[in-house]
């Protein structure tokens, strides 16, 4: 079938009632991870032709604003929650088999790439790939798994966050918001050395479910264009107090080496960014609904939130499929470093020629998404030989978990 015959079929396919708004800003959100994890994360090699995690943020600390663009799970909490309330609304069954359904259909392809990669760890192993390459490849795969573990705890908490929408409309979130500013206060202000080292994991619930009740105020019609407004401009406003008046580190990632993360747990300063970005996209969304009416803007948008499992658990692979056999290269040809792939990100070269890289680790995780897939959708059932690779798939999964947390 030609391009324009699948643009044409997509949009024959789509329902009438579709909200295509919300799509196009779970897509937007959607490709933002890659694309921040590609551009602001790095490598360096050691003389043992072994590859360490490394960012260019820790050389160019004026690149910290483009983390503020890329850093879009405010929106993606934001629109999971508008979404659930529609399908929370809709179910035909109990509210414990609405979640199960949801809960089973984000494990399976996080089951799926942990258990792959579990498997070939020894292979590559064997075939000469440095233990330190592997063990840095495995943090980066299981970095983007936690964001699909928080994100199914608040899915849970959705017949809660529907009651609280109901009672408090948009106020609902506040109570999160000054959970974590009373949590970032006790661990940065002045009785921070008597604070347990624990404390800062208070913010993980509260933090993630901040723009995730918005969302579901927003599906629930309790947040309409003044609250937005009031979203964009009080979390501007805090957001640009908290870094010239509070001194927040700029950075939305973690940068190597640096004492304090907004991301890892959120701060207030990714709940500020959080509101903004939520302002704006309730402003804009009737905008972006009539620009997606256009078949060939449209179509993509699609393939992308069909394929959303597959981008966040295998954008790292992709780009790992590229950098192990370059350090490989590298190391047995003498040829050393690649600038852009296993360089040391600490100059403008390495900067355009990632840049360059990333179309390839787009296309390489195309071609891992043409198999990766089969794991996002439902797994056969029933026989002793299915229960029996659940079985296996789970345990290789758990001991790449382990390996990848340095637990073993």
């Amino acid at each position: 079938m030609t391009l324009a015959g699948t643009i044409a079929k997509i949009e024959t396919r789509t329902p009438a009632h579709r909200d295509r708004a919300i799509d196009g800003l779970r897509a937007l959100a959607l490709l933002a991870v890659p694309t921040g994890h590609w551009l602001l994360g790095g490598f360096t090699l050691d003389s043992g032709g072994a590859l360490h995690n490394a960012s260019p943020l820790s050389a160019f600390g004026g690149f910290a604003p483009v983390s503020w663009v890329l850093q879009m799970l405010g929106i993606f909490f934001l629109v999971g929650g508008y979404a659930s309330v529609l399908s929370y609304r809709r179910r035909t069954s109990t509210t414990a088999a609405w979640l199960r359904q949801r809960v089973v259909r984000l494990g399976r392809p996080v089951l799926g790439v942990t258990a792959v990669w579990a498997a070939l760890i020894p292979v590559l192993y064997a075939l000469g790939v440095p233990a330190t390459t592997l063990h840095t490849g495995s943090t980066l795969v299981i970095q983007p798994l936690w964001f699909v573990g928080v994100y199914t705890v608040v899915t849970a908490l959705t017949p809660y966050c529907v009651r609280a929408a109901h009672t408090l409309g948009a106020w609902a979130a506040v109570p999160l918001l000054t959970t974590v500013a009373i949590v970032d206060f006790l661990r940065y202000g002045p009785y921070a050395d008597t604070m347990p080292s624990w404390l800062s994991m208070v913010n993980i619930l509260p933090g993630w479910l901040f723009a995730y009740q918005l969302g579901v105020s927003w599906g629930e019609g309790r947040i309409g264009r003044r609250g937005a407004r009031v979203l964009l401009i009080g979390g501007t406003l805090l957001f640009a107090a908290l870094l010239v008046v509070f001194h927040y580190p700029a950075s939305m990632v973690g940068v190597p080496g640096e004492a304090r993360t907004n991301s890892h747990p959120p701060s207030l300063l990714v709940l500020a960014l959080a509101a903004a970005q939520s302002g704006a996209a309730i402003l804009l969304r009737d905008r972006i609904g009539r620009l997606l009416k256009k078949p060939a803007l449209w179509a993509p948008v699609v393939v992308i939130n069909l394929s959303a499992m597959t981008i966040l658990c295998w954008h790292q692979t992709a780009m790992l499929a590229a950098a192990v056999p370059g350090s490989l290269l590298g190391t047995a040809t003498g040829l050393g470093t690649l600038p852009g792939l296993t360089a040391t990100p600490d100059s403008l070269v390495w900067i355009a020629a990632r840049l360059a890289w990333m179309p390839l680790f787009a296309v390489l995780l195309v071609l891992i998404g043409r198999y990766a897939r089969r794991f996002d959708g439902p797994w056969a059932s029933g026989t002793r030989t299915t229960k029996a690779r659940r079985a296996a798939a789970g345990l290789l999964a758990a001991g790449f978990a382990v390996f990848a947390l340095g637990l073993a």
